[in-house]
């Protein structure tokens, strides 16, 4: 059953992807071959699947036109592993399995490619069909959460200055929930806001996305220490030769395991609201905790 829900919501986001993102010969063709080099290298989709399975609680089943949303939140999280990868942030040559950006293209097409991600995520969702109060929200929400308070761009900053030193929980919890919590956070709330959510169901999916976004990023900590490059798809081990701030670095992958299973019990019982229509999204929230990769 989870395994259809992941399979469908990657496929409806892949077909919105390659629908909306210019082809490969479109001039530019350099630019646009760089974007979709990343785009499709095999990603999971988790945030468009958060994104749909929100809505589907809302509205009772899949909302026309929510895979463009999705595809959107897929361009932004792409460009955002675009320049993580690069020399001046993490310097990385391997994401998805495959040679990052500016690997195969160069530095200067790869900033460009990000870039460029950025500003097609806003037109589509500009483009969006849905109530014009919901769209101006979501593009608001999407906005704060990948901008520098409080969001991916801010928690990016604070990573690299806390390298090489032994920040404090404070620190290191707000890093992973700017970094990484505040987009999954953006994905299960503007699914919800697509579908019609109200205030206290948006309420609830917040505090769904803001527990499984951190456990997630636990998650991904542990698994940096405790997997293959080949399991992960990306280069292992990087966070501890970089000295980067992580939960397994500050309390051990125990501890660490035991704070990822408390953030999803929170997760979960932010759903109760909802009955048995959250099944399958607290069944994500399950996968996202105990994936090995």
């Amino acid at each position: 059953m989870l395994q259809d829900t992941l399979q469908r919501g990657q496929q409806l986001t892949d077909s919105a992807l390659d629908r909306l993102l210019p082809s490969e010969t479109q001039r530019p063709a350099s630019i646009h071959k760089a974007m979709r080099h990343s785009v499709f290298a095999g990603g999971k989709r988790l945030r468009p699947i958060l994104c749909i399975e929100s809505g589907r609680l809302i509205a009772g089943s899949v909302p026309v036109g929510i895979e463009n949303l999705c595809a959107a939140l897929e361009m932004l999280h792409t460009y955002s592993l675009i320049h993580d990868d690069l020399p001046a942030l993490d310097n990385d040559d391997l994401r998805r399995g495959r040679p990052t950006s500016h690997k195969v293209f160069g530095e200067a097409i790869a900033i460009l490619a990000g870039d460029a991600l950025q500003t097609q995520a806003y037109e589509v969702l500009a483009g969006l069909q849905c109530s014009a109060e919901a769209r101006v929200r979501m593009i608001e929400e999407i906005a704060r959460r990948t901008g520098t308070v409080d969001g991916m761009i801010g928690g990016q900053v604070v990573d690299l200055e806390a390298e090489h030193t032994r920040p404090d929980l404070s620190t290191l919890e707000y890093i992973h929930r700017s970094k990484t919590a505040a987009l999954i956070t953006a994905s299960v709330v503007s699914g919800g806001l697509f579908a019609g959510a109200d205030e206290p169901a948006v309420t609830k999916l917040r505090s769904f996305g803001e527990a499984i976004g951190l456990a997630f990023q636990i998650v991904d900590d542990i698994l940096d220490v405790t997997q293959s490059s080949a399991q992960l798809g990306k280069t292992a081990g990087k966070d501890s030769a970089a000295e980067k701030a992580t939960y397994p670095a500050l309390f051990g992958i125990e501890k660490s395991r035991q704070k990822a299973g408390e953030l999803f019990k929170i997760a979960s019982e932010s759903l109760q609201l909802f009955g048995p229509r959250a099944d399958t999204l607290k069944q994500l929230a399950s996968f996202l905790v105990d994936r090995k990769h």
